[in-house]
């Protein structure tokens, strides 16, 4: 599996524009196919994110050689980790 370009487009059309309460369920309706986690970013703050919106980070997760990375090539992307901020700094 792949992202592509519109389909970055979406996810950040959610992280963006959505209730927070509502992101998650939403994620994993429109994208059935990818693997989503979701964390608080002082979980994943040592690693450098894919983009950032507001109040989630999105960091990309290539799985495609049994290992579970994260990477910035969406081309690689076989899910994704979405970390949250309590409040906005």
């Amino acid at each position: 599996m792949s992202l592509e370009q519109d389909e970055i487009a979406d996810i950040e059309q959610v992280l963006t524009t959505r209730p927070p309460e509502t992101v998650f369920a939403e994620l994993r309706e429109r994208f059935p196919d990818l693997s989503l986690t979701r964390c608080d970013v002082s979980d994943i703050d040592t690693e450098t994110p894919f983009r950032e919106y507001g109040r989630f980070s999105l960091y990309l997760v290539d799985s495609a050689d049994h290992c579970w990375r994260l990477t910035d090539d969406p081309s690689r992307a076989t899910g994704l980790v979405v970390a949250e901020r309590k409040t906005l700094s």
